[in-house]
């Protein structure tokens, strides 16, 4: 008897996809207001969220679509950043990853650090031919990885929802 193996990929725990970033904002990262530019702040969520993509899925990952990012406060010059990354949901080639990212005050270092941004990004695993490829499924670990795949899921359903309804509206 031959043995085949399973064509579904082994998942892995949310845990697994985890990965921070940090990094320590220059003069060279600031906008004309004298705050770290937002584009320099995506560039490091879509690095942090494609570590994270890439780990999950075992290899290649391309960013397919950010789906919300929000910056909720100012990060300044001399602001240590920590990107924080983690799947928190995966289709049969795509997966939702999302980021959290805080900055500890380089003038109040003592203190808790600050949220300054949130972020959901859709990869799409990929093959060396950069066709898209089956990534393994995400298994969340506890009540929070439950409540992120459950809300990926809306996201994910708004989405194409979207999608329909605009190709929809320009089929006339």
């Amino acid at each position: 008897m031959t043995e085949h193996p399973s064509a579904a990929p082994t998942g892995k725990p949310t845990s697994y996809s985890r990965v921070t970033l940090s990094k320590i904002m220059t003069a060279v990262d600031v906008n004309l207001y004298g705050t770290v530019h937002g584009g320099v702040l995506m560039k490091f969520v879509d690095d942090v969220a494609g570590a994270a993509a890439a780990r999950h899925s075992g290899g290649t990952a391309v960013t397919a679509a950010i789906d919300e990012i929000v910056f909720s406060e100012a990060v300044r010059v001399g602001d240590l950043v920590h990107a924080h990354a983690q799947v928190n949901w995966t289709g049969q080639t795509s997966m939702e990853v999302g980021v959290r990212v805080v900055a500890e005050r380089w003038d109040s270092a003592e203190d808790a650090p600050v949220r300054v941004a949130t972020a959901y990004l859709v990869f799409v695993g990929v093959d060396v031919s950069g066709a898209p490829r089956t990534v393994r499924p995400v298994l969340p670990e506890t009540p929070e990885d439950e409540r992120r795949y459950r809300e990926a899921e809306i996201r994910r359903a708004h989405r194409l929802a979207r999608r329909r309804a605009i190709q929809a509206h320009r089929a006339g």
